[in-house]
Order: structure tokens, then C-alpha cells, then sequence
């Protein structure tokens, strides 16, 4: 399958080496970073100077990119996928995206008779490099069966959702419950640790107790590591909770937990922890109480 890749840093890359390495498949990619490039084209990929380029012969197009815009702009834009994909082809959006961008996407592919599925991945970059993925899309099934293949190639639990738009729902619930829980752990961490209890002890009940989860074993190993460096960054975390808060708001649907993360994570933004991981949040406790979790030393 001619296969065009669009978006190939942190996440992108692995999954394009993977398709590599996993199928019989020739994949064209591009990327604003030519470093990102590079590292694609050294494992067999081809560059593409623009989207409209990657896209060029494709059966198949993916996109992994950090917005909704900018998802917009790659499909739609000058030199956008949209002005080569051929009729019969399908582009497939990786991305955690607003499900009202891609209904409009998904129509606009249409008129030039291609399909669209929905197909946000979790896992985080850990889960990229391995190919062990949570894929799920949206679409319809005859396409998703089609380039069901390919998805193998990124991820073990690839789960069919529904119509057009169900992939990023289900994209946005789960978020929506790993950062509350993440703020939850925070909390609980912090409380803990000013009661007196040694943080890797209150790390050793929780982790074996019902409190457990992933996110709170990555918020707790980097409040004992010291180290934030992005593993999903913390303003990608804020984007896909506004894009909850959005689709609440579309609905109708209260969301108090939800909106109290999403107003921690813009404190969070405030003091400079954007670019840091999405566990940072647990910092903005340890600067409004003037009190780190783990001293230095």
C-alpha cells in the first residue's frame, strides 16, 4: 500500500517505523521539522515537500499533529492533502481532534469520494515506540476493515467505536477520566506527604491499593524522580480538555470535575509548566504550599 504520513515527531515517528517495519507497505512523509524527516527517511521513508506531496498516489493518508487547526490546514489548506487525494483513497486523522472538525473534514473528503476515519491513539510515546497502541476509531466499517492492517501496526487494542467522530469522543472520555485522576493523585500525594508519611511508602500503599492506576503511578514516579520531561505534554493535556469542555457544551452535559482540572492545568500553564509533562499539575501544589514533595538532596 502507497501510504502518505503527515505529522512525524515524538508520536509519528515510531508509528511510521512501525508501518515500516511491520508491513510491505511505501510510505511518504512529511513534516514542518526536517530533523523529524530525517529520522523517518533513515529507516526507509521518502520525503514529501508539502502534504499535498506526501499525499500524492496514496491509498492511504495519516495525520499526526497537535491541533484541530492544524489538522484543518494540512486537509484543507494550500498544498493541502485534499488537492491529490485520488478518489477510492482513505485518509485516516491520528490525531485527539474535536469531533465537530472532523464531521467537516469528513464531508469535504466526501465530495472527492474519500473516506475519513477518526482513529486517535493512547499510550503515550512509551506505547508508540513498542506498537502496542490503543486505537480507537471511528468511520465507516467497511473502511476501518479496509486499513485495519495498518492500525495493527501501531497498536494491540484497536476497538471499532461507530459512525464518523465516535473515535475522538471515546478520545476525549478517557482523557477527560486520566486527568482527573491525575489531579486526584496530586492531591493525594501532596496530603500524604505533609501528614508526615515518607512519599515512597504513601507510592508502595497506593500503587497496590484501590487508588492505583497509570496515571497515578506516572504522576508519582516523576514527583520521586524530579523529572518532567514530556511523555504527553501538559498544554497537549489542556487542549484535549478543552476540546471535553467543547464537546459538553454541545451536549449540554455538566462536566465540574472536568472544568476544575481544566482551570489546574491553565494554573499549571501560568507558572511555566506547559512544555513539561502532564503531571505537572502536582507542581502547582508544591508552589502554592512552598513545600516540594520530595526535598532536594
Amino acid at each position: 500500500m502507497n501510504i502518505g504520513f503527515i505529522g512525524v515527531g515524538n508520536m509519528g515517528c515510531p508509528m511510521c517505523r512501525n508501518i515500516l517495519n511491520k508491513g510491505d507497505h511505501r510510505v511518504t512523509v512529511f513534516d514542518l521539522n526536517p530533523d523529524a524527516v530525517a529520522r523517518c527517511t533513515a529507516q526507509g521513508a521518502s520525503a514529501g515537500d508539502s502534504p499535498r506531496a506526501a499525499a500524492a498516489g496514496a491509498d492511504l493518508v495519516l495525520t499526526s499533529l497537535p491541533h484541530p487547526r492544524d489538522v484543518e490546514a494540512v486537509v484543507l489548506g494550500p498544498e493541502g492533502v485534499l488537492e491529490s487525494l485520488k478518489p477510492g483513497a482513505v485518509y485516516c486523522d491520528l490525531s485527539t481532534n474535536s469531533p465537530l472538525t472532523v464531521r467537516k473534514l469528513a464531508a469535504a473528503l466526501a465530495e472527492r469520494g474519500v473516506a475519513m476515519l477518526d482513529a486517535p491513539v493512547s499510550g503515550g510515546v512509551v506505547a508508540a515506540d513498542k506498537g502496542t497502541l490503543a486505537v480507537m476509531v471511528g468511520g465507516a466499517r467497511d473502511t476501518f476493515d479496509r486499513i485495519l492492517p495498518v492500525l495493527q501496526c501501531l497498536g494491540e487494542n484497536i476497538v471499532y467505536c461507530g459512525d464518523t467522530g465516535t473515535g475522538c469522543v471515546a478520545k476525549l472520555c478517557n482523557n477527560l477520566i486520566a486527568f482527573c485522576n491525575m489531579a486526584a493523585s496530586a492531591e493525594g500525594l501532596m496530603l500524604g506527604v505533609a501528614a508526615g508519611i515518607d512519599l515512597e511508602v504513601l507510592n508502595q500503599v497506593i500503587r497496590n491499593s484501590s487508588g492505583n492506576s497509570m496515571t497515578f503511578r506516572a504522576t508519582a514516579k516523576n514527583a520521586l524522580s524530579g523529572d518532567w520531561t514530556p511523555s504527553f505534554a501538559l498544554d497537549l493535556a489542556y487542549k484535549d480538555m478543552h476540546l471535553a469542555l467543547e464537546l459538553a457544551d454541545e451536549l449540554g452535559i455538566p462536566l465540574s470535575l472536568g472544568s476544575t482540572v481544566h482551570n489546574l492545568m491553565r494554573m499549571a500553564r501560568g507558572l511555566g509548566y506547559g512544555r513539561s509533562d502532564a503531571t505537572a499539575i502536582l507542581r502547582v501544589y508544591e508552589d502554592t504550599l512552598g513545600r516540594p514533595l520530595k526535598p532536594a538532596g
